[in-house]
């Protein structure tokens, strides 16, 4: 058995908060040593939404010690239940980072980029795996970033220089987003790293709204997460795919029980509400989606379930 130290408690807690934007860490009651959960193989999952061809990247997994800080409405116990329900095990929740590649018309666009390796030593994958799914990066012309926190924008940033990963692609940002983390006064998480880094990049683009920020992609407002979060919606011919991003975590947790509030969420209740609206609309709307935080296959649809929803992957086979 091997006993945790003081240090190793600290620095596990402080990526934590360095990873989601919070003022303090979180608390955790063991470290993880090796990571227990397989990688998905392959570690990357092609499929078409219309002429729309999508490609799923596995990033790596963050399996995080159980914190009654974690869900503010939801126990330890009440979220083991939920991951043995959701057929994971209750020993830790399985956080896995997904990055999503769209290919449109040749033209290739990446949603967020991924922890860069740069949070946890069981993540920073995704580099590696667009290369096995015949993906170069130096073809991304576009990249859609759904909000500011580090699992979703280091993949942008090298780890010593910051200097731009993709310097040849055009970053379409959330203005609202934008505007709060530059804030001076804004100083949770990755904030400073991000002032220092953002504004003298000339290749960001601001958008205000639910533009059309590419052809055929539209920008959908899913405050609550954080002050700016957006998801990205998809439309080729009859079929149609909506790009979370986190608006919710992980399925077996937050589609289920929509009503729980995460401590990463800067406004659980707002969080909740687009939460709730969003579902709604895919359903209405037979909307294909796919989230930051929902693992391989990474896309599938939401159907209602008495109270909650329930997220149904797409077959693989």
């Amino acid at each position: 058995m091997v006993t945790p130290s003081r240090r190793d408690l600290v620095i596990t807690a402080a990526v934590a908060g360095l990873a989601f934007g919070l003022d303090k860490p979180l608390e955790f009651i063991t470290p993880a040593y090796a990571q227990k959960t397989p990688d998905p193989s392959p570690a990357f999952f092609k499929y078409k939404v219309g002429t729309v061809e999508c490609t799923a990247l596995y990033d790596g997994i963050w399996e995080k010690a159980h914190d009654p800080a974690f869900i503010s409405n939801a126990s330890i116990d009440d979220t083991k239940q939920a991951m043995r329900a959701g057929g994971f095990t209750p020993d830790f929740v399985s956080i896995p980072f997904t990055v999503l590649v769209v290919n449109t018309g040749g033209k290739l666009v990446l949603c967020d980029s991924g922890t860069g390796g740069q949070l946890l030593p069981t993540a920073g994958k995704m580099a590696a795996n667009m290369t096995a799914a015949g993906i170069d990066p130096a073809k991304i012309g576009t990249i859609l970033i759904s909000h500011f926190h580090p699992d979703h924008i280091f993949g942008l940033m090298a780890k010593d220089t910051n200097a731009a990963n993709f310097p040849n692609a055009t970053v379409y940002v959330p203005a609202g987003e934008y505007k709060f983390w530059t804030d001076p006064a804004t100083t949770a998480g990755a904030a400073k790293r991000i002032q220092a880094v953002f504004p003298t990049w000339k290749n960001i683009v601001q958008f205000e709204g639910e533009k059309e920020v590419v052809p055929g992609v539209r920008a959908v407002n899913t405050n609550g997460h954080t002050p700016g979060h957006h998801s990205y919606h998809i439309g080729s011919g009859s079929q149609q795919l909506m790009v979370l991003g986190d608006v919710t975590n992980i399925p077996a947790l937050f589609v289920r029980n929509p009503g729980w509030h995460a401590v990463f969420d800067s406004d659980g209740p707002l969080a909740e509400t687009n939460r709730r609206k969003t579902f709604d609309r895919v359903i209405a709307d037979k909307v294909t989606v796919t989230g930051y935080h929902y693992g391989m296959p990474g896309a599938g649809t939401i159907a209602k379930d008495g109270n909650g929803y329930v997220f149904e992957p797409v077959k693989t086979a």
